[in-house]
């Protein structure tokens, strides 16, 4: 047996014996809320008392930091510093999840005690992200205990705000490059294209939240004394709100329409199989008309009104209201410039002449869109790795639909960064009746020791043209 073939059976054993299992139920216990107060007391056990004691076993000298951001849960940076020549991998989790919902989880589920469905392991946080960075460390763990050493230096970063918008972690990296400097991030988070396949993917699209508003007066007004005489910011704001898009989703605002689709970028998207959403129905004629469903999602924006009110919905009243309010986003790809995104929708809106209509940008946090060049040697690298590993060829994404805090790794610590994900499109993240597949864990963990055992037979970084 060769030793990679021997840290490989390493993971399956764990994963087969029921270690994977018994550690992941353990963690999904742990109500680490990061919205709710709730939480607060159980972030810091999560760090203290599962992260530390998991890692100092494998050998990591472990530093738990307040963090920069007042008030904001801490950080731990975990090291395993074998040999300063060696490459370093920086890696990098979450350990706190969404709000549980609990009252919204179907009969006989519960989202910090973990059930077993067949192929499912329900519980909130187990899909985002205690099972990715678990098999992450765990994979380590295999390679480890086969070699007898890593073979190359380890750093892990694990907060507990990523759900709140990783406040004061780009501040955290700015003030500890030294202690973060590496030579590649490989992390997981998100999911995957396909359930049965690894994917990899560079970057991230970023998120713009924003409100729009129309407050015209001080409460409401009969709406027959007053209807046809007052103006009805509802109306306004509804007719505010279609002048963003057409009535497909088409985007009308100029420099909200990016300039990165190019062809290379279009032609890694069209390698790619369609998107595995489970049972959710894609509106096949929603969004930009010209582009694929994979190009709407993967290589443009898209814009949502994520919630909208005006009056009291649950008990309506005969009357014109004074106030409406919309909650609104831009997801957005690299060649969308962050600084104008705001002011472009507020010169939009005056040339339309919805003078009325204010925009406000929201006080929580957001993520910058990112991108690593899909043909860079460490995605060639370990997308050779996880396909001999697994013997499924790896889906290779320009980005993530979604947002991840990824900027703090490329921008400020100008990090080549490989996010290989271990969860799956139909997951429920973020919702009731969150899960993961057993399956998929298991191949993940044979991916990603795989590509920990490589990393070390190499000896090197990756360069051009391997």
């Amino acid at each position: 047996m060769s030793d990679r073939t021997k840290a490989l059976a390493i993971s399956a054993s764990y994963f087969d014996e029921g270690g994977f299992l018994s550690d992941i139920k353990r963690l999904v216990s742990r109500p680490t809320e990061s919205q709710d107060p709730r939480g607060k007391p159980h972030l810091m056990a999560y760090l203290t008392d599962e992260m530390q004691p998991m890692l100092e076993g494998l050998g990591f000298t472990c530093r738990i930091f307040d963090n920069p951001e007042e008030n904001a849960p801490p950080i731990m940076v975990a090291e395993r510093i074998e040999d300063p020549a060696l490459p370093t991998v920086l890696s990098y989790g979450h350990g706190d999840v969404i709000r549980a919902q609990e009252t919204q989880w179907r009969a006989g589920l519960s989202p910090f005690e973990m059930v077993e469905e067949g192929d499912r392991l329900y519980g909130r946080g187990a899909a985002d992200n205690k099972a990715q960075h678990l098999i992450n460390i765990k994979s380590m763990a295999a390679v480890i205990e086969a070699e007898g050493k890593l073979g190359f230096n380890a750093k892990i970063l694990l907060e507990m705000a990523e759900e709140s918008g990783s406040p004061g972690l780009k501040t955290f990296c700015e003030q500890n490059k030294d202690l973060l400097a590496a030579d590649v991030l490989i992390a997981s988070d998100g999911p995957r294209l396909s359930s049965t396949a690894p994917t990899i993917f560079t970057g991230s699209r970023g998120g713009e939240l924003f409100d729009m508003v129309v407050d015209l007066r001080e409460g409401a007004n009969h709406s027959g004394n007053f209807g046809g005489l007052i103006a009805d910011p509802a109306i306004i704001l509804a007719h505010a709100i279609a002048s963003i898009t057409d009535a497909r989703g088409q985007i009308q605002i100029p420099e909200w329409r990016p300039t990165s689709l190019t062809p290379r970028i279009r032609e890694v998207i069209a390698a790619l199989p369609p998107i595995d959403t489970g049972s959710i129905e894609i509106d096949e004629n929603w969004g930009e008309e010209s582009l694929t469903p994979q190009e709407r999602v993967l290589g443009w924006n898209s814009f949502a009104v994520l919630a909208m009110k005006s009056g009291v919905p649950e008990a309506p009243v005969n009357a014109i209201s004074g106030y409406a309010k919309a909650t609104c986003q831009l997801r957005f790809v690299v060649g969308t410039d962050p600084d104008d995104i705001i002011p472009a929708l507020r010169r939009h809106l005056a040339a339309k002449g919805f003078d009325k209509v204010e925009v406000v940008k929201a006080e929580r946090h957001a993520f910058p869109a990112t991108r690593l060049d899909p043909d860079h040697p460490w995605v060639r690298f370990a997308a050779r790795s996880l396909e001999a590993s697994t013997g499924t060829k790896p889906h290779i994404l320009p980005n993530l639909g979604g947002s991840l805090p990824n900027d703090c790794f490329a921008d400020v610590l100008g990090l080549p960064t490989i996010w290989i994900p271990h969860s799956y499109a139909a997951c429920s993240q973020h919702a009731p009746n969150e899960h993961i597949l057993k399956s998929l864990s298991r191949q993940a963990l044979q991916g990603m020791t795989g590509l920990f055992w490589d990393i070390a037979a190499k000896g090197a970084v990756p360069a051009e043209g391997e």
